[in-house]
């Protein structure tokens, strides 16, 4: 299993607690796909280096992981179509 950041933008029309709950069902999709969530660093709302979805503001959270690599790719796919999240990147460490 390798470490890695995942880094990823909350939808800033989200209420507080619809970001923790989707903070936390990231958190769960992690460990369903056999990897363990090693630390979660909620950066808050900041202002997108251009418009995505005609956003101009997003919620950061980086989340250091360890996964297996071949999960990366259906968790990458899988944070695509999760409602709310703007975008995610995974970054091996």
């Amino acid at each position: 299993m390798n470490k890695y950041e995942l880094l990823y933008i909350i939808s800033s029309d989200l209420a507080e607690e619809q970001r923790e709950a989707l903070i936390k069902k990231v958190a769960s999709m992690v460990e369903a796909k056999g990897g363990k969530v090693e630390g979660t660093d909620k950066w808050g709302m900041k202002k997108l280096a251009y418009p995505i979805n005609f956003k101009n503001e997003g919620f950061y959270v980086l989340m250091n992981v360890e996964m297996n690599p071949q999960e990366i790719d259906a968790m990458s796919k899988l944070m695509n179509i999760t409602e709310g999240i703007i975008r995610q990147m995974f970054v091996r460490k």
